[in-house]
């Protein structure tokens, strides 16, 4: 390791905060054990070194209609497409009993701009799936950009319509469509996605509501270096301004099958580095998350540079028809983890007693 490097160790032990212009010395300059030693420093700061945590967890795609047109998008169909669907309220506890059956608690909620769907049908939906499953299960109900369109589509605000879900029993909505917060990148693949500014304002709307949120990023479209670091740099300021209020930070990777945009995937190198970057930069978040959804088994890499936490995606559409495969092999997944040099251990999302099968046990 040379002088420079070093120094940046000494302040990483040191406790202290790295800055941009650090990060860019370590993207361009650092190897890849580096990378591993310097983000194991900071996520020793919150977490068992030996220790990695993990969720069982599926996407219900409930809608495929969508008019925000992004370009990487291999999944929306426009309105009076014969292939779009809205699926029915049975349909979605039957994907919500098929998880529960295999041990799972955790189910996020992904539709789209779906100009059909207005708020009351997320309220019947999500008030529906609380009476019927109360605490037994956990949800992320819609993401911020779709909680944004259907606020204004249903004629409210942010706020109001925070608030309506809450009463609904929501009690989460993720950080997604958040792909790669830049406004230069968002002008050129989802101008409908609205602006940075916009979905900032939103995800503190639901802080301020009580509500939980959680911090997303996905790398491999055509994004430079500065904006990936743009991202990252409103992110720690926002973590910083709301005192920690964002839950944890995902990073997944694009899939060029299918859509639009094209292009080809970024090597698995690449996003195992810029993982270690986001553990270093990303100082004020407790968890950051490997995607094992875009990645597979070189996910599980991905705990030694930084990642402390992953999930067992069983179904998102919206990525498998981008090209995601999903691998349902819980033991081999977690043998996956032990290699890596992890004890995984299963990380309940659900207040209220669990309703399936034992989870595979965690050991060394």
């Amino acid at each position: 390791m040379n002088r420079s490097l070093k120094l940046l160790e000494e302040k990483l032990r040191a406790g202290q905060r790295l800055q941009r212009v650090d990060v860019e010395r370590l993207w361009s300059s650092a190897s890849d054990e580096e990378l591993k030693l310097l983000s194991g420093i900071v996520r020793a700061r919150f977490h068992d070194p030996a220790v990695a945590t993990y969720l069982l967890m599926r996407i219900v795609n409930y809608t495929n209609i969508c008019v925000a047109k992004c370009d990487y998008c291999s999944f929306y169909r426009l309105p009076r497409s014969p292939e779009g669907y809205v699926r029915s309220r049975e349909w979605v506890f039957e994907k919500i009993d098929e998880l529960v059956a295999v041990g799972g608690d955790l189910f996020g909620f992904n539709g789209g701009f779906n100009p059909q769907l207005k708020i009351d049908y997320y309220l019947d939906l999500f008030s529906a799936i609380r009476a019927r499953y109360g605490d037994s299960i956990e949800f992320y109900a819609l993401t911020v950009v779709e909680l944004i369109y259907v606020a204004r589509l249903s004629g409210l605000s942010v706020e109001q319509a925070v608030r309506l879900l809450k009463e609904a029993g929501v009690r989460w909505i993720t950080g997604g469509g958040a792909e790669i917060l830049a406004d230069s990148f968002r002008r050129r693949h989802s101008p409908l996605k609205y602006t940075v500014r916009e979905y900032y304002d939103a995800q503190l709307a639901i802080l301020e509501a009580g509500l939980k949120t959680t911090a997303t990023m996905v790398i491999g479209f055509d994004e430079t270096l500065d904006e990936r670091l743009e991202h990252l740099e409103r992110l720690r300021r926002f973590q910083d301004e709301t005192g920690g209020g964002l839950f944890s930070f995902l990073c997944w990777t694009y899939k060029p099958y299918n859509n639009a945009l094209g292009g080809k995937e970024i090597s698995a190198r690449e996003y195992l580095r810029h993982l270690a970057i986001c553990r270093i930069y990303l100082d004020n978040f407790r968890h950051i998350r490997t995607s094992v959804l875009t990645q597979n088994a070189n996910a599980l890499k991905g705990l030694q540079y930084g990642a402390d936490d992953f999930d067992i995606p069983w179904e998102d559409e919206v990525t498998q028809m981008a090209g995601a495969v999903i691998e349902k092999d819980v033991e081999r997944i977690l043998g996956y983890t032990r290699e890596a040099g992890f004890k995984p251990v299963y990380r309940q999302v659900a207040s209220g007693r669990r309703v399936g099968p034992a989870r595979p046990a965690a050991r060394v």
